[in-house]
């Protein structure tokens, strides 16, 4: 089955409608070919997923194996106090202050977990009042791939 857009400019209970039905004709053993500008939907939808740029094939892999490639995850920490200063554990990752008790922690999953970070927090002696992740989407891996000319992007899908 071939899909071109199908959910375009369509409302969102029409939308939700679609992919039900798209799922289910996929369960019942239908190969949908479905075309999208919609990043999240092809995230949602697709075991599989093609990237082209400028006419070129820049990447074709399992929606897993897509995300895997950037190594990145994100947290956002809020504490019960200011934070004085990045806990020395923490140091390797790139941080970011967001206010005096929350810092945005960013690392790569194939070097570090979030269990670490958390300790690291704990350990520095900060109650940990919220906590929220950021994996990497399919618009990250779509903006990398694509940045640059057509060319670019077919370079950074080769490294991978």
């Amino acid at each position: 089955l071939i899909l071109d857009e199908p959910t375009a400019g369509v409302d969102v209970e029409l939308r939700r409608q679609l992919w039900v039905t798209m799922r289910d004709l996929n369960a019942r053993g239908t190969t949908i070919l479905l075309t999208t500008h919609y990043l999240e939907e092809a995230q949602a939808l697709c075991d599989r997923v093609a990237i082209i740029n400028h006419g070129e094939l820049v990447a074709c892999d399992d929606t897993s194996a897509l995300l895997a490639r950037l190594d990145s995850k994100e947290m956002l920490i809020t504490v019960d106090r200011d934070i004085a200063q990045v806990p020395a554990a923490l140091e390797p990752f790139r941080t970011e202050f967001l206010s005096p008790r929350q810092v945005s922690v960013s690392f790569p999953p194939s070097q570090a977990h979030s269990g670490q970070i958390i300790t690291a927090m704990q350990d520095a002696g900060y109650v940990i009042t919220n906590l929220t992740t950021k994996e990497a989407a399919l618009e990250d891996v779509f903006l990398r791939l694509t940045s640059g000319g057509p060319t670019d992007g077919a370079r950074e899908a080769a490294r991978q």
